[in-house]
């Protein structure tokens, strides 16, 4: 299992770089986020989540939620990952390049 999903399903909040674009200008490459834990039914459209969908990782935007689905997540440039309930993690602040 990942290390991060594993420290936020025991309860840790947890600093995380991601490498990509597909999140500018919202997050850079490698910019380092806080994530605390959380669930895909405390998540809402616009918030920054890590999640897994089709077997991979992502810090990613939440672009819509269905009670029987969950979020549907996708990127800052238009495409769409598809829908997962498999959220660990929200972040709550975005953290400056080194």
């Amino acid at each position: 299992m990942n290390w991060k999903i594993q420290k936020l399903l025991n309860g840790e909040t947890i600093v995380s770089k991601e490498p990509g674009n597909s999140m500018l200008p919202i997050l850079k490459s490698k910019q380092p986020v806080i994530l605390e834990p959380t669930t895909w039914e405390a998540c809402d459209k616009g918030d920054l989540v890590f999640c897994k969908v089709r077997g991979n990782c992502y810090t990613h935007l939440v672009k819509g939620k269905n009670a029987k689905r969950g979020l549907l997540i996708g990127n800052n440039h238009g495409r769409i990952n598809g829908w997962t309930k498999n959220v660990y993690g929200k972040v709550i602040e975005i953290l400056p390049m080194k």
